[in-house]
């Protein structure tokens, strides 16, 4: 008996030297999973980074820290060959053909945020108005829906092209306000262009209540949107602005840098023609694209992205998936 409880002893000591290393590995902490407790708090204690990384892992569920090796490592393609996606509604398409070449869920009517701002965009421009009329923010510009916070203060001037560019760029509700109530007729006249442009485009699962997306009832559909998407690779200045990385703006005396809401933008194996990100919470994270793909336009409609980066992981693993589809096409060929 004292034999058996010897040997279970040095056993559990072994695999105790060989499991905590693991999860120090994993955890990024400095301690290993033998002397975690009371001396891992006073390592926390002792910097600022150490006390950060002590907090998230305290923060963090046993199955969020699961979860993001299996994001890394997710493949691809799923059992079928079809893209591995998380997002809840897709839309793949070949903007050329029209040939759709992945879709789930692309009929429900869901919100759409900050993808709004596509056609606030195209209904601005296509008041032909001057572009380098000042606009200034004013209180009514203020989000008094979801209390949403901006850069542009009460009182912020800038041109009818800077409000633009920052509404695509940046999605800035108050720059995608302004354009609206700058417009001809106010902004009840800019909503009803809003939709009347909606239904010339066809669009007959969308409609609009403001100019930003902040209102939930902004709704379409992965179908409408990659319609929108097409519509909106039509206007240059839509193109130019809403695919800049960053850029500086005179912000009441003060040059501010403002970046891209789509990491993508700036990733070299991505040739993005136009994009749009949005996210609410009655929306999820969502995102819209065109991008060049084995020499052709492509649209990507990503509504209702569950986590923080699954819409971009769902939009690189399309676009390897398109690739390799050509390929293998290309092969049999």
């Amino acid at each position: 008996m004292f034999l058996k409880y010897l040997m279970v002893s040095c056993t559990a000591m072994a695999l105790s030297l060989v499991v905590a290393p693991t999860v120090e590995a994993a955890s990024g902490k400095t301690t290993t999973q033998a002397k975690a407790g009371k001396k891992s708090v006073k390592v926390a204690k002792s910097s600022k980074s150490a006390r950060i990384k002590q907090a998230s892992i305290k923060k963090t569920s046993r199955k969020s820290v699961a979860a993001v090796p299996r994001e890394a490592a997710m493949p691809d393609m799923d059992a079928l060959g079809l893209p591995n996606v998380k997002s809840t509604a897709v839309l793949v398409q070949d903007q050329y053909t029209g040939e759709v070449l992945f879709e789930r869920n692309s009929s429900a009517i869901v919100p759409i945020a900050s993808i709004t701002k596509l056609m606030t965009a195209m209904v601005a421009l296509d008041a032909k108005p001057a572009l380098d009329e000042v606009l200034e923010v004013s209180e009514e510009d203020i989000d008094q829906l979801k209390g949403t916070r901006s850069r542009l203060a009460i009182g912020t001037r800038l041109t009818r092209e800077e409000m633009l560019h920052l509404a695509l760029m940046s999605s800035e509700n108050r720059a995608s306000s302004a354009l609206s109530r700058y417009y001809p007729g106010g902004h009840a006249a800019f909503i009803a262009a809003m939709n009347r442009k909606a239904h010339d485009l066809g669009l007959a699962d969308t409609q609009f209540f403001d100019s930003t997306g902040l209102n939930p009832r902004n709704v379409s559909s992965a179908r409408d949107l990659a319609k929108m998407v097409a519509a909106s690779a039509s206007y240059p200045l839509i193109r130019e602005f809403s695919t800049t990385r960053d850029g500086y703006f005179a912000v009441n005396g003060r040059m501010v840098h403002f970046n891209n809401t789509n990491a993508l933008v700036s990733n070299p194996e991505w040739e993005i023609g136009l994009q749009k990100t949005g996210f609410t919470n009655e929306a999820g994270k969502c995102l819209v694209m065109q991008a060049w793909m084995n020499q052709k336009p492509v649209v990507i409609v990503l509504l209702d992205s569950w986590g923080r980066l699954t819409r971009i992981g769902d939009a690189n693993r399309i676009r390897r998936w398109v690739e390799q589809v050509a390929q293998q096409g290309a092969r049999q060929g």
